[in-house]
């Protein structure tokens, strides 16, 4: 038996931390609630009106798109607490410390182990706000997180998980099989 609700919930949702830069080059962050993966290079975030993300998100038409982990999940969570309106030194406050992005301009930091770093190529108006789709033209880790074979390695980086349901954070770990290849098994 099944049973039905009526609060949407997505398992697993990462707890994602959009980084901008208004029009004096001030670094901003926020963290989004609604995001995700799009094809193999495309990211779509729906933000609010209202913010100061969403402003700069507009004017500079560029943003990164960061993995919060659980060594920096209070500063994960205190940018999606305050504005960058009401609070000038925001970025400061959380305890982060924002490095010019590579390949767009916007800021990305270094407490947070993996960035997208993406191009806005279409905006609109959606439910719930503004639907932005971003290309990810980079993507950089912090090679604590890299396993052996060099490329990212989810346990060493111990993303987050954002339980809308429960308002928690979560961890998620550990390989339990080897995708493209267990279903062969009912071929």
């Amino acid at each position: 038996m099944r049973k039905n609700f009526q609060n949407v919930g997505f398992y697993p949702q990462p707890v994602l931390v959009v980084g901008t830069y208004d029009g004096d080059g001030i670094p901003d962050a926020m963290n989004v609630g609604w995001g995700g993966l799009v094809g193999s290079s495309f990211v779509e975030l729906n933000i609010s009106r209202g913010h100061k993300t969403t402003e700069n998100i507009q004017a500079k038409r560029a943003f990164t798109l960061s993995f919060a982990d659980q060594a920096h999940l209070v500063e994960a969570d205190y940018v999606g607490l305050v504005s960058g309106y009401d609070v000038p030194d925001k970025i400061a406050r959380a305890g982060l410390h924002p490095v010019r992005a590579e390949f767009v301009d916007a800021p990305l930091f270094e407490e947070f182990p993996l960035t997208l770093e993406c191009q806005v190529v279409e905006m609109m108006d959606g439910p719930g706000g503004l639907r932005v789709v971003g290309q990810v033209v980079n993507m950089s880790a912090d090679e604590a997180i890299l396993g052996q074979d060099g490329q990212v390695d989810p346990d060493k980086a111990r993303f987050l998980s954002f339980d809308r349901i429960h308002r928690t954070y979560r961890l998620l770990g550990g390989v339990v099989g080897q995708a493209y290849c267990d279903g062969k098994k009912k071929m």
